[in-house]
């Protein structure tokens, strides 16, 4: 390696932990981390789980709606997500039915 390939590639290691330092201190400028709202790779199912563990306690469908709109920001379809949480429970995978839609999750997971 010549001289002016290792300077050019100790500059670039440097340039590259310097954007690093730079990233993490507009991080903690902006103060603690909040709640994203769900991207792309999260389910529905999923954002109620979060709810369900959140509440540790069933919940009634509507009130699993307004969490999770608070909590993610998304707006779920009633019908849709009794219709899913129905097949959830009745194939036992991982959600209860307590009372007339209200779900919990099966074995305090």
């Amino acid at each position: 390696m010549e001289k002016d390939e290792i300077e050019a590639a100790v500059l670039h290691a440097i340039e590259v932990s310097l954007e690093a330092q730079l990233k993490a201190v507009k991080r903690l400028r902006t103060g603690p981390r909040q709640s994203k709202p769900a991207g792309k790779g999260t389910s529905q199912i999923d954002m109620v789980h979060d709810v369900l563990t959140r509440a540790g306690k069933p919940l009634h469908v509507s009130e699993i709606i307004e969490r999770v709109h608070k909590l993610h920001g998304i707006e779920l379809e009633r019908e849709s997500i009794v219709s899913t949480l129905t097949k959830k429970v009745n194939r036992g995978a991982g959600f209860v039915r307590t009372d007339k839609n209200v779900f919990a999750l099966k074995g305090g997971d």
